[in-house]
């Protein structure tokens, strides 16, 4: 008879049978699953639950952090960094590292640390000369970082983050997102992407800031 300890775990939650992902959203691949921290995870539900937790979590310390390194600080890369880890830490092993796999939407992994360095280049440029106003700079950072898409998975919601920290750090009102309904309401959700499709495409922000200020 076999020893029951040795008996092989169950194994973890299958994409496949909790649902799929936001719309737009990038699928976590197979092998990032792997990657899961808390073992009782098995639905959709236990996993956004648990990310939004550890977001929640990591929110003092962002809004500290844009209070105190104020616009210059926030707009750099090893700060987006430290932000997705600690978004994500509770949830991830991989949270805080760069995407290594080509995926459905963002530039060549090779590629992403150096756009995410022109793009904040850009942003400080935009900053210190008042190119635009400050809810066109803040959407135009959420677009061009979706854009790049650094992360394995996240990528919205740490760049959606992105944009509102550095509307803390020049002491603008952040913006609303739809609420916290937008990973999950499907309506909320196209009415953001084809915003976000329109800028990134098109280069016009007007319905992407409306609705970041919806």
């Amino acid at each position: 008879m076999s020893d029951p300890r040795r008996e092989s775990p169950l194994p973890r939650f299958n994409l496949r049978t909790i649902g799929p992902e936001p719309a737009g959203a990038t699928p976590i691949a197979e092998e990032d699953l792997e990657g899961l921290i808390p073992d009782f995870v098995a639905t959709r539900a236990d996993l956004n639950l648990v990310e939004f937790e550890s977001i929640a979590a990591a929110l003092p310390w962002a809004l500290r952090e844009a209070a105190s390194r104020g616009p210059q600080g926030i707009l750099d890369h090893a700060f987006m960094i430290a932000l997705h880890r600690r978004m994500f830490g509770a949830v991830w092993t991989w949270a805080g590292t760069q995407r290594t796999r080509v995926t459905n939407i963002g530039v060549d992994p090779a590629q992403i640390a150096g756009e995410c360095r022109l793009l904040f280049d850009d942003a400080k440029y935009w900053h210190d000369h008042a190119v635009y106003d400050p809810d066109e700079r803040a959407s135009r950072i959420h677009c061009r970082l979706v854009s790049i898409h650094p992360f394995p998975n996240g990528n919205g919601r740490c760049t959606r983050l992105m944009a509102d920290l550095y509307l803390t750090s020049i002491g603008a009102r952040p913006f609303s997102w739809g609420g916290q309904a937008l990973d999950v309401d499907s309506t909320l959700r196209a009415d953001y992407t084809k915003a976000l499709i329109k800028a990134a495409t098109d280069g016009e922000y007007l319905d992407l800031v409306r609705f970041a200020r919806r």
